[in-house]
């Protein structure tokens, strides 16, 4: 994928940029393979809103992504490399002999006509075949990488991203991921080959709020501009400062630069966090 600059006609124009689709070769989602995207807005089962900024945008389409490829030691044609609004990746069709048809993430240097297959053993190392992390050589990068086996690639699936496999240590792989963290996972956990496509996505500048709308993104407003009632910065007469020792949120708990992730029992696999000394 290539970034395509705007020409500056207008202020949104200005500093805007967009994808170019150049690497799209079939602009029609498969029709077996998709399901309508229910629209929540942030809302709960209750109604209330958990999440907030969220709300209208494109309607869109929820490409059904095989993350786990069961079909063993089958190869699969890759058929085309298309387009999901919900995610900065790419996705490959693939055709399976048998005429079964699935989506997987595309990752980079797939192409068009090539073979790929997904293995509990060895296969050849390629971008785009599967197989456990025991088998693939030392140094390699892979992505879309399981938790637990046969649970379905959780790991590494965002548009330009990849872990490094850096070593098989008793039962366990160690891998580096894209945020600098080292985490160990079951050597029997399948990975695939190569690095996420896309990589240019994070390049994009949207320029302008009408297209952010577009992505289900409405307005942020800051807690300054509130009234007391609305938020804890609220309140004064001009441009004045919080007027707190700490910011906080709408909600009164300590908010910008506060950990916020509770612990887990994962988190004994962590050999190096993202964030050194912590």
């Amino acid at each position: 994928m290539g970034i395509r600059i705007h020409r500056p006609i207008t202020a949104g124009r200005r500093k805007s940029s967009a994808q170019t689709f150049d690497d799209i070769t079939k602009f029609e989602p498969e029709k077996s393979l998709v399901i309508i995207k229910k629209r929540t807005a942030g809302r709960n089962a209750q109604g209330k809103i958990t999440v907030r900024h969220r709300g209208g945008g494109a309607k869109r389409y929820i490409r059904v992504v095989d993350f786990i490829r069961r079909l063993y030691d089958v190869p699969a044609r890759v058929a085309a490399i298309e387009y999901d609004p919900n995610r900065g990746a790419r996705l490959a069709l693939l055709a399976y002999p048998d005429q079964t048809k699935s989506y997987i993430i595309a990752p980079l240097g797939l192409n068009v006509g090539d073979e790929i297959v997904s293995s509990r053993g060895t296969v050849a190392i390629k971008p785009g075949n599967r197989l456990p992390l025991q088998y693939i050589p030392i140094g390699l990068m892979v992505h879309n990488i399981e938790f637990i086996q046969s649970g379905g690639g959780k790991l590494v699936r965002g548009a330009g991203t990849g872990a490094q496999l850096m070593a098989i240590e008793g039962h366990y792989a160690h891998l580096k991921l894209s945020s600098g963290e080292i985490r160990m996972v079951p050597q029997e956990c399948a990975a695939t080959i190569g690095q996420v496509g896309n990589p240019d996505w994070r390049h994009i500048r949207w320029g302008k709020a009408g297209r952010m709308r577009h992505r289900g993104w409405r307005p942020t407003v800051r807690g300054k501009a509130m009234n007391p009632v609305d938020h804890p910065h609220g309140g004064g007469e001009g441009h004045n400062p919080i007027g707190l020792k700490h910011p906080k949120t709408p909600w009164g708990r300590p908010a910008l630069g506060v950990k916020t992730r509770s612990r887990h029992a994962s988190d004994r696999l962590i050999l190096q966090s993202r964030k050194r000394g912590r």
